[in-house]
């Protein structure tokens, strides 16, 4: 959704000033969102929120950021598979600083406008070619569609007790169903010659699929490629339900193992990215609270985990500041496309 967003507010300085009221009303959504879980829950103890200070919490905090920030640069690999597939070939150091950059835009400054527009600005010069760097991007966040779901059912595969949890492995389930129908709902409009044709040279939502139009073409005459960026974004949502998982161990969240997070956390992403708030702040806490409750895990801390979670991604994302201050547009040599 951020790619759409970006393309259509990139293109359209009308829509940049439309959406000035943008960000205080998804503030205020993540407020209200955070504020109704605190007054649906019985007796909400604040204390549950802040962990018991050991050495093990520390270790388990850096476990969290280190995953986090492993994280960052397995989707560096994701994008350069992606652009590999393409047929162009970027550093991978530079994409490592780039991405870092556009996740400090995404999740720390004040902006409407993620860091999609950076990510695809900076590398355009890289690549020469301005409509495949967008296509990258647009596919390389497709992926996850796909990913996500197929993690999920198989953590749900792997421990029958988590399906038997009623509500908590229906919506699961149903999150990896609906994700799925979305990704062939879009590959069926992107491959359609009339309708991905068309919109390739369109602007917000029509481009978005008409890059995946553009970026399928080229996929298919390189299958393995293609499997390369499957792989790499495996490893990547993977190493997130990891971090998910220390961040429940930094709270002391017992009940909470990895398998529970490969079950479970993936469906918390694709919720967290529905526009509704800043950063899925406030529906991220009520996902954990649908789904780590029925384990025994006490509400207090399903939303703590939620904020853990978004307190080190934002921390994590510091680490782009220096590229984003100090980082040239025109410092990535051009790169040379595969022929």
């Amino acid at each position: 959704t951020d790619l759409v967003v970006d393309a259509t507010s990139a293109a359209e300085p009308d829509a940049r000033q439309r959406r000035r009221w943008v960000l205080p009303l998804r503030i205020a959504i993540s407020l209200g969102l955070l504020g109704l879980l605190v007054w649906k829950i019985p007796d909400f103890d604040v204390a549950e929120l802040v962990p018991t200070w050991s050495a093990s919490t520390v270790a388990w905090l850096a476990v969290l950021l280190g995953t986090m920030a492993l994280a960052v640069v397995a989707s560096a690999l994701r994008w350069q598979q992606m652009l590999a597939a393409l047929g162009h070939h970027v550093g991978f150091g530079r994409l490592v600083t780039t991405t870092w950059a556009g996740q400090f835009v995404s999740n720390v400054l004040p902006t409407t406008i993620g860091g999609d527009v950076l990510r695809i600005a900076r590398v355009a010069r890289d690549t020469g070619d301005a409509p495949d760097t967008f296509a990258s991007v647009a596919l390389e966040r497709l992926t996850g569609w796909l990913v996500l779901p197929l993690i999920s059912l198989t953590g749900l595969a792997l421990d029958p007790a988590l399906r038997q949890l009623d509500e908590a492995t229906r919506v699961a389930v149903i999150v990896a169903f609906v994700t799925l129908g979305g990704l062939v709902a879009i590959l069926v409009a992107a491959y359609h010659p009339r309708l991905g044709g068309r919109w390739a040279t369109s602007e917000g939502w029509q481009r978005f699929i008409g890059a995946v139009h553009l970026g399928i073409g080229r996929l298919r005459h390189r299958p393995r490629r293609a499997a390369g960026v499957l792989a790499a974004g495996v490893v990547y949502q993977l190493l997130l339900c990891v971090a998910a998982w220390a961040a429940a161990q930094f709270l002391g969240i017992d009940q909470v193992g990895l398998v529970v997070m490969v079950a479970f956390y993936p469906a918390v992403l694709v919720a967290q990215v529905l526009p509704l708030g800043i950063a899925g702040l406030g529906v991220r806490e009520g996902a954990f609270v649908l789904f780590l409750t029925p384990l025994g895990v006490p509400a207090e801390q399903a939303v703590a985990l939620g904020l853990v979670l978004y307190l080190a991604n934002l921390v994590v994302s510091l680490g782009g500041a220096p590229v984003v201050a100090f980082g040239r547009d025109d410092t990535g040599r051009r790169t040379v496309e595969a022929s």
